[in-house]
């Protein structure tokens, strides 16, 4: 007796079309990549008209092909090139603070100002406002420090291990550091206190730390010590959760990062330019400065820190200093005449954006010569002071500063503008700067002062916004480097191959 089995591949088209108008564009590029039959498959303008359909139902496409329609519609509100966001707006009445720091959690965006941490769930607010007038909103209070909070970072649960049900594997941890002496980890059920520094908590490592250690994340003090806490651990002010006390920082420490290539590596990184890198596997109690497995320095006060892979990037002063953590080495220098207020990292794209005053710099980080100096790529002007916040990601540049009325949006390939965006609502009073802004994909919220006792948070979200600022030059041509144009006669000669 035979038996025949059927694979994926003998569906005709048409069928595997039918079928692949279930899947989000993530499942249909997975799928374009495995074959080449399957890949003239996911290239059918009906998958992609399913998807253009899913995504925008109101929003007629004005290309006579779906995925081009779709693939220039998903960059241009990427790049915010519109002129009609939905915008929200509210203000906070109080004691005066400059203060500000705010992010995106999924639906919600997380707001500090002063020593208060607030929340907001965007989802009611988005199906029930109109894209015509700004709508008030009211932020809700989560709790408060003592003083000024100094660091707010999510972690994942998954990475931390504390998942109790299935519902909680997409949720995140939230904690916050205070100049009151004390980190705390907020959620449902309340928050919880971890206390152990004698100044002011200055910040919190990037990432929880990996390896052997686990569910481990660090703080840096103005004691100068650096300070391993376990998540899972309870206890009467969190006094069980400190697991250890780094000393060898003779100064405060305003920045740490968790290494690229090692998650157990951490470094950490003075006031006045001192690096050192810890393995926190031999870290203990008693270990003191034991666990130092590297250090050097940097000839100014730092601006921040990054890791990515093997190199740690600080930037201070003038420059932005690449270290090769492995041989703690310089490996190269991005520098400029002026000092450095801000600065971030785009990794998949090898790009390096500094902000300094009136203008920021954006560099290619491949271009490094023999001497080890990186050239400018493109220069980003237009701001009347120091850039003190930057965002990056794989479709523009977003920049802000306290002196500015406007943050402004770049092309990240290209660097030119493509909007400038006013940090208030229309018919509102003037935002007398940027003191703090957020982006998630199409999203974009900022937050600054109106007046010493007024603080302005303004939401936009590009999502379902159809009018143009303007037509992006050659949008077709370069509108997605994975999903290139295929021409009707090499999908003639396209086989199906294993």
């Amino acid at each position: 007796m035979s038996s025949s089995s059927t694979a994926i591949t003998d569906l005709n088209l048409d069928c595997l079309g039918h079928c692949a108008k279930y899947l989000s564009l993530r499942d249909v590029s997975n799928i374009s990549m495995s074959c080449k039959y399957l890949n003239r498959a996911a290239y059918s303008d009906s998958i992609w008209q399913s998807l253009f359909r899913q995504e925008w139902p109101h929003v007629v496409p004005e290309e006579s092909s779906n995925r081009e329609a779709y693939l220039r519609r998903h960059t241009t509100l990427n790049q915010f090139r519109y002129v009609d966001p939905l915008l929200l707006d509210s203000y906070f009445v109080g004691k005066p603070s400059h203060s500000h720091h705010i992010l995106f959690y999924k639906n919600d965006i997380i707001f500090s100002k002063g020593p208060s941490l607030y929340s907001l769930r965007t989802d009611d607010l988005v199906h029930e406002a109109t894209s015509t007038a700004p709508q008030g909103f009211s932020f809700q209070l989560c709790g408060n420090h003592n003083a000024r909070l100094t660091s707010i970072r999510l972690y994942s649960r998954t990475e931390a291990n504390i998942c109790q049900n299935e519902s909680e594997r997409d949720d995140n941890i939230l904690l916050t550091s205070s100049s009151d002496h004390t980190i705390r980890l907020w959620s449902k059920g309340g928050n919880r206190c971890f206390k152990g520094h004698t100044g002011p908590v200055l910040t919190l490592s990037d990432k929880l730390l990996g390896g052997s250690v686990g569910n481990i994340f660090a703080s840096g003090g103005e004691d100068g010590t650096v300070r391993l806490w376990s998540i899972n651990s309870s206890g009467n002010r969190g006094q069980q959760a400190l697991k250890a006390t780094l000393y060898g920082h003779e100064k405060a420490v305003p920045f740490m990062s968790v290494a690229g290539h090692k998650a157990s590596l951490l470094v950490s990184i003075s006031k006045y330019g001192k690096v050192r890198v810890w393995d926190t596997t031999t870290a203990s109690s008693s270990s003191r400065t034991s666990c130092c497995v590297g250090t050097t320095c940097v000839p100014a006060a730092p601006v921040g820190i990054r890791c990515h892979e093997s190199l740690l990037y600080v930037a201070a002063g003038p420059s932005v200093t690449a270290v090769d953590l492995r041989t703690m080495c310089k490996a190269f220098t991005v520098s400029q005449q002026v000092k450095i207020h801000s600065f971030e990292l785009l990794p998949s794209k090898s790009l390096l954006c500094v902000g300094s005053t009136s203008r920021g710099n954006l560099w290619d980080i491949r271009r490094v010569t023999d001497s080890g100096i990186v050239a400018p790529t493109t220069e980003l002007n237009g701001h009347a002071g120091p850039i003190k916040h930057i965002h990056m990601d794989s479709y523009k540049i977003v920049t802000g500063g306290p002196d500015d009325e406007c943050v402004n949006v770049w092309d990240v390939d290209t660097g030119r503008q493509t909007n400038s965006l006013l940090c208030s609502a229309p018919d509102r009073e003037a935002v007398n700067g940027c003191s703090a802004l957020a982006v998630d994909g199409c999203r974009i919220v900022t937050a600054g002062t109106v007046s010493p006792e007024l603080t302005a948070v303004l939401i936009r979200d590009f999502r379902n916004a159809t009018n143009y600022l303007s037509e992006p030059a050659v949008a077709s041509s370069a509108v997605s480097k994975f999903w290139d144009p295929q021409s009707s006669d090499s999908l003639e000669r396209v086989d199906w191959e294993e």
